[in-house]
């Protein structure tokens, strides 16, 4: 393992008087052979945070920060590394509290390994001997791809509420599978995610929705899911998601009940729209039990994703893109939709169609777990490729008239916008009319009517 860090790194761990370890991700990913784009190395070994400092600093690391209180101290190599070193140390929880109450330094390897969380990240790599330290047979869990807590699963959860949801994102990124106690002890603890702040929540959840894409697990983001799903967290995070599970469907559309459907459209959805995958039907079980139909999902559904969304505290910008998507996505499911109104629609909607075409073919594949090109979205494709072939403007900034040349011609500056949105649909039915002189003609019309 010696070959992945760099010679600077390695002179550190001559420097130190006591062994300097790798530990954690770093180690785990070279035991299982998974590569990742970016590699977090964690440090440790039994040194105070003023004696690995001192160390460090006799070989040229810049300290970034130094917390004596955790023995925590981050590191950088001009830019090119960053690394985190701990003491090794023990920790005292209060129940489901993310954030150690006690800290309890020690020279002991064992009691800092069953700090940690799983025994696949307690594996120790000695830098400067050049071998493997392993107090809780970690290795032997690596290569049984197994995720298993490093103490009773009752401590482990009921210590850190986080580890709930850090369990399902590291399934879901390596693709280890917890064992049978590991899910157990989630489930018992699945409550105490309650005590954990809405940020790291929707980090981590993020970070799930993204799994597949850390070390190319084709599954991985629907496996994370899944993990939350088993043990109760989903429950707890997404209630008005959660409602779907055994809500049956229409056999003739569906495979899945409402729960499944949308964890299979996640699974189905390219990284962009995953959100919206996950919330897309999020009204369902809403609409099901008021009406006792699903008639009203999408506009119900926009409305409980705003609420979700808002309740994590997500992105706003990014937080209206979801809502119109989960809007919008079941917009002509039929194929029915008159051409003209189509048209329209595809203006008025124009920055979000390459999203909403992905949301409705990853909806569309999670119906029945069929692949074939949705055929809403074969539709909107033939009438987009028509409507640029027709030189129809998407755009504003298509037309062939801009604002001043409208108040050059006697339009009022207020009226200004209002004229060349109803210009812009217009030349979405009529392209040919996208000329200088015949919008000036149809500007005058639009007024007249007024």
């Amino acid at each position: 393992m010696k070959g992945i860090f760099e010679e600077k790194l390695v002179r550190l761990a001559k420097e130190c008087t006591v062994p300097l370890y790798a530990v954690g991700g770093c180690v785990r990913d070279y035991l299982a052979g998974l590569n990742a784009e970016k590699r977090d190395i964690d440090l440790c070994a039994p040194l105070s945070a003023e004696q690995f400092v001192a160390a460090a600093k006799r070989c040229g690391f810049a300290v970034r920060a130094v917390y004596k209180n955790t023995g925590t101290v981050k590191l950088s190599n001009d830019g090119s590394e960053d690394y985190e070193f701990t003491s090794f140390r023990s920790d005292k929880y209060v129940r489901g509290v993310h954030t150690p109450a006690e800290i309890f330094f020690t020279t002991d390897i064992l009691a800092d390994a069953k700090r940690r969380d799983f025994t696949a990240n307690a594996v120790y790599y000695d830098i400067a001997a050049d071998r493997f330290v392993d107090p809780l047979g970690g290795i032997e869990d690596i290569k049984a791809k197994r995720l298993k807590t490093v103490d009773s699963p009752e401590k482990v959860f009921g210590e850190d509420g986080l580890r709930l949801m850090r369990l399902a994102r590291q399934a879901g990124q390596t693709g280890f599978l917890p064992d049978g106690a590991c899910l157990e002890g989630a489930t018992k603890n699945a409550a105490l995610i309650r005590d954990i702040s809405v940020e790291r929540i929707y980090a981590e959840l993020n970070a799930i929705l993204h799994a597949d894409e850390k070390y190319s697990n084709p599954r991985g983001h629907y496996e994370g899911l899944k993990v939350l799903e088993q043990t109760g967290v989903l429950r707890e995070i997404l209630p008005e998601l959660a409602l779907g599970k055994d809500m049956a469907q229409r056999k003739d559309f569906h495979d899945h009940d409402v729960l499944e459907h949308s964890l299979r459209a996640v699974l189905y959805a390219q990284p962009s729209v995953r959100w919206a995958a996950l919330l897309h039907d999020v009204g369902k079980p809403f609409c099901t039990l008021r009406d006792g139909n699903a008639h009203a999902h999408p506009e119900e559904g926009e409305r409980i994703a705003g609420e979700i969304l808002a309740r994590l505290k997500f992105p706003k910008t990014a937080e209206k893109r979801v809502r119109e998507l989960v809007k919008w996505h079941m917009y002509d499911f039929n194929c029915q939709t008159r051409e003209n109104k189509l048209r329209r629609f595809f203006v008025r909607n124009a920055a979000l169609l390459e999203e909403l075409l992905a949301l409705k073919q990853a909806d569309y594949s999670a119906c029945k777990d069929d692949l074939a090109p949705c055929p809403t979205a074969i539709r909107w494709r033939e009438l987009l490729q028509k409507m640029k072939a027709e030189g129809a403007p998407m755009s504003l900034k298509s037309l062939k008239i801009k604002g001043n040349e409208l108040i050059d011609a006697g339009v009022e500056p207020a009226r200004v916008g209002e004229v060349l949105n109803a210009l812009l649909l217009h030349t979405a039915i009529n392209p040919a009319d996208n000329e200088k002189q015949k919008l000036l003609r149809l500007a005058r019309g639009f007024l007249r009517k007024k």
